[in-house]
């Protein structure tokens, strides 16, 4: 019970936790403002090297780039969309953790929402295929033939004598 208590404890502590960031002191803009506009853009993009880690997160080189490049682009007066715009247009639509819903990701945005209706036709479809336990679908598989009924007797009284000895 302490041990459950004391893991309870930590896992509190550590979601209180702030998020570790990559960004080092150097690279910070010195307007608050756009230094905000900087780190959540960095959180929409992909680093190239990590993948499945925004360059916000990323401790690559690749991704320390990207974060110089947004900020250099948002001191230059690029509109949010226009550093997004500039960043698809040179690394492509990969770049993006989110893409963006147009008809070469069609498939990529419906896929996930086709599949699990799929599956979850497949089941109903099986349920309503397979007959419900107990009912008289076949009697020949509830019911035991005569032969059948004495093998079980015999087995049953063999058991019995087995465990009497």
């Amino acid at each position: 019970m302490n041990k459950l208590l004391a893991s309870l404890f930590v896992a509190a502590l550590l979601s209180g936790a702030p998020a570790a960031y990559a960004v080092q002191p150097d690279e910070i803009m010195a307007d608050p403002a756009k230094e905000a506009r900087a780190r959540d853009l960095s959180r929409e993009l992909r680093c190239m090297v990590c993948q499945n880690q925004s360059i916000d997160d990323s401790d690559a080189p690749l991704a320390r780039d990207l974060r110089l490049l947004v900020r250099e682009r948002i001191a230059g007066g690029d509109s949010d969309r226009q550093v997004i715009d500039f960043l698809v247009a040179r690394y492509g639509e990969f770049v993006l953790l989110k893409p963006r819903f147009s008809p070469h990701t069609l498939l990529l945005w419906l896929l996930p929402p086709l599949a699990l209706a799929g599956g979850g036709l497949a089941l109903w479809y099986y349920g309503r295929r397979r007959p419900a336990p107990g009912s008289a679908a076949d009697p020949s598989l509830r019911d035991l033939t005569e032969e059948e009924e004495e093998r079980l007797e015999r087995l049953l009284a063999a058991d019995a004598a087995d465990r009497k000895a």
